[in-house]
């Protein structure tokens, strides 16, 4: 079994690690034991300030800091920094490009006993939707340290978001090189491409190795930033694929599926399968029994894939040169 880390551990080890440079500035909405940003706080307790449970003041602050020349981290679970924040984020943040990095933790259902309420499952969609903002969300702790080193670098607004639970480290691997502005294949394939993010990358490639075991080859993408998109892999994903499939632990309207969906239908039609939550709310539960119920594990995306590539249409598609059927 890999090393397991949650990628919110891994952010706030990275900020701590990287908080050095005296102009960056930590803020958090009175959950540093949460979000992790305490590790900054012990270690620069200078530049770092609790809030409090005001998430827009927070944003707002941040917006201040930011205007003196600062580099801001405004830290709360998703569901507030994203939700209960967002018009300040707008308007404050956003709109005039103002160095402020939002940071978004406890992401998607995997939050699991917190419940609904606090599943955050539309962050992306409307961060995305912000003009200036871009949006990123990695998969594992190595690529979260990576995501926080470039996102300091990075001088504008954007949106990190991270999970609770421990993830699966998957990118402790030779070769392994992160760009900001660039996904990755993860694993080669030539009949189907599952383009994933966050969480959602280590269950696509576990399902990958599923679906080889089906005879059918699976290319699996890590798409860690979102907005904005790797246009060029996806294209090149897409090229000669029967199937592109998307998977993420968010709604499917206006997540990555969506931003996929949009890109493929103006420049290379291709079908596309939308794996997330199917514009739902969970319940409360155990992250893994939510996933499956979901079918949003290795299992139940190699499953739901298989059904689609069952149907008459598919298959016709894609006989070999001696007219035999490929899978």
């Amino acid at each position: 079994m890999s090393e397991m880390i949650a990628t919110r551990v891994a952010f706030g080890q990275a900020l701590a690690e990287f908080g050095d440079n005296p102009d960056i500035f930590v803020l958090d909405a009175d959950l540093a034991c949460c979000t992790m940003s305490m590790y900054f706080r012990d270690k620069y307790p200078q530049r770092f300030f609790n809030i409090g449970i005001a998430e827009g003041n927070m944003v707002g602050v941040a917006a201040g800091i930011a205007t003196t020349g600062k580099n801001v981290f405004a830290c709360s679970f998703a569901m507030f920094s994203a939700g209960r924040a967002w018009e300040r984020v707008r308007n404050s943040v956003a709109y005039p490009r103002l160095n402020v990095k939002i940071v978004g933790t406890h992401g998607g259902i995997s939050v699991g006993e917190d419940g609904p309420t606090h599943q955050a499952i539309e962050d992306i969609a409307i961060m995305r939707a912000i003009p200036n903002m871009i949006v990123v969300c990695p998969s594992d702790a190595v690529e979260t340290r990576e995501a926080v080193r470039a996102l300091i670098d990075y001088k504008g607004p954007a949106y990190l978001r991270l999970g609770r639970g421990p993830a699966e480290i998957i990118n402790n691997v030779p070769g392994y090189r992160f760009d900001l502005f660039k996904g990755f294949v993860c694993r080669p394939g030539s009949d189907i491409a599952i383009i994933s993010t966050g969480l959602m990358v280590q269950e696509s490639i576990k399902a990958s190795k599923l679906l080889e075991k089906n005879g059918i080859s699976a290319e699996v993408v890590n798409l860690h930033t979102i907005k904005p998109l790797d246009r060029e892999l996806i294209l090149q994903a897409a090229q000669d694929k029967l199937l592109i499939v998307t998977v993420e632990e968010h709604n499917i309207i206006g997540g990555l599926g969506g931003a996929v969906a949009e890109l493929l239908s103006g420049e290379r039609p291709t079908r596309i399968m939308r794996l997330g939550m199917q514009d739902e709310f969970a319940s409360s539960g155990k992250a893994a029994d939510l996933l499956k119920r979901f079918s949003l594990d290795a299992e139940g995306i190699a499953a739901s894939i298989l059904k689609v590539l069952t149907e008459p249409a598919i298959r016709k598609m894609h006989l070999t040169r001696d007219g035999k059927e490929a899978f």
